[in-house]
């Protein structure tokens, strides 16, 4: 039985920052900030959550199934932006779609992971056949807790991306059993409180690289092959920021290949740069990160004929998949038809006293509060542009525990 992505939501926001201007204001090195090849990252507003950017990935997907929409019975929500310990955020997205009562939903968490966790969980349960013709989504949702005056900080996005899992693979048809897996106990990187990240950089960086190749040879052991240069047509990588992904494909292209720097240089711009299109326009997006450096792929790929995606997956702590599908015409058209660049281009810009603001407001109402009011006086004019009338959810307020949303 065929499983993958049949259909494919993105919500990145309506807010995005120049990361130039950031630079500037931050005062970072521009020689550094080159290397990481980035442009801009999308803001979350301060009456956005992930439950809110999840909800609006999603629904455009579920409203397309229309009287079908009960053929999804499981919702598996990939997140490392959690907001309980206990009540599973999928509970609010479950609800707020509309999904049949019948439909397991459960929230994963792995760092960055966790996404592709979510989608090879799904497409098991589509390959079990236990119940013909039945549909899963997969929502990845993160809000980044920006680190300001670092290097981390240009790179810290937000989006959430929604994948329809069924065996009707039109995106994108995994190959089932072509996977590698490498991970292990590090301290990299992680989230110790729910307003804060932190991490080593460095060994972040030696984890991501050490991973990469011992998956990949892990995918290589099990399936046979013998060449990733000629096995793969595209490749699509977790994406912290740019300069780690084509670090990451120089390192493993001299080490498996010994390609000469010229020819990785070469390989770089026709099979990974196609990655790079969105995410660096809003940045590390954490567990959908590598679905959104997909979704570059199939938009600026050749795929006259069927082509094979390598795709990697990392997650700090840390847990690393190396996997493969099969892309299509067919599997551009719908990318294409959910016109993701159009979406990009529609946010609001910032000026850095609009995006300190939303830093500080986005405080306003901490983890683990019993109540709490959304602030709908701050930032009302980008709201009234950006969200009334556009059908998105966003976040009011906490009443005795329970998250209150409405619609724009």
């Amino acid at each position: 039985m065929r499983a993958g992505i049949e259909d494919i939501g993105l919500y990145a926001g309506r807010a995005v920052l120049d990361i130039g201007r950031l630079a500037e204001a931050r005062g970072l090195d521009p020689g550094r900030m080159q290397n990481l090849l980035m442009k801009q990252k999308t803001v979350a507003l301060h009456f956005e959550d992930a439950v809110s950017f999840a909800v609006n990935a999603a629904k455009p997907v579920v409203d397309r199934l229309g009287d079908d929409k009960a053929s999804i019975e499981l919702l598996i929500v990939a997140t490392e932006s959690g907001l309980d310990f206990g009540k599973s955020m999928s509970t609010y997205i479950h609800h707020h779609l509309g999904l049949d009562r019948h439909c397991r939903t459960f929230e994963l968490k792995h760092a960055c992971y966790a996404g592709a966790a979510a989608l090879q969980m799904a497409a098991a349960f589509v390959h079990s056949g236990s119940s013909p013709g039945a549909r899963a989504l997969v929502v990845t949702t993160d809000t980044a807790r920006p680190i300001p005056h670092t290097y981390a900080e240009p790179s810290q996005g937000a989006a959430a991306l929604a994948m329809l899992v069924s065996d009707r693979p039109v995106v994108l048809e995994l190959e089932k059993g072509a996977t590698g897996h490498y991970g292990y106990e590090v301290m990299d990187s992680c989230r110790p409180t729910a307003e804060f990240e932190t991490g080593d950089a460095d060994l972040s960086l030696l984890s991501y690289l050490d991973c990469i190749e011992n998956s990949c040879l892990d995918y290589c052991r099990k399936t046979g092959v013998t060449d990733i240069a000629s096995h793969f047509d595209y490749l699509a990588f977790h994406t912290p920021f740019g300069g780690m992904a084509k670090g990451a494909h120089r390192s493993l292209m001299r080490k498996l290949k010994r390609m000469p720097p010229p020819a990785i240089e070469e390989d770089f711009h026709r099979r990974l740069e196609p990655s790079l299109t969105y995410c660096q326009r809003v940045g590390n997006v954490y567990s959908g990160t590598v679905f959104l450096a997909l979704c570059g792929v199939l938009e600026r790929g050749c795929f006259t004929s069927s082509k094979r995606i390598g795709l990697f997956a990392y997650g700090s702590g840390c847990c690393s998949e190396f996997f493969s599908g099969m892309a299509d015409a067919a599997s551009q058209q719908r990318v294409a038809s959910r016109c993701f660049a159009q979406h990009l281009d529609a946010r609001r810009e910032l000026e850095m006293g609009e995006y300190e603001q939303i830093v500080e407001l986005a405080r306003g109402i901490p983890f683990g509060a019993r109540n709490g009011e959304v602030d709908r006086t701050a930032l009302r004019d980008i709201e009234r542009r950006y969200f009334t009338g556009a059908g998105l959810l966003v976040f009011r307020g906490i009443v005795d525990y329970r998250r209150e949303y409405a619609w724009s």
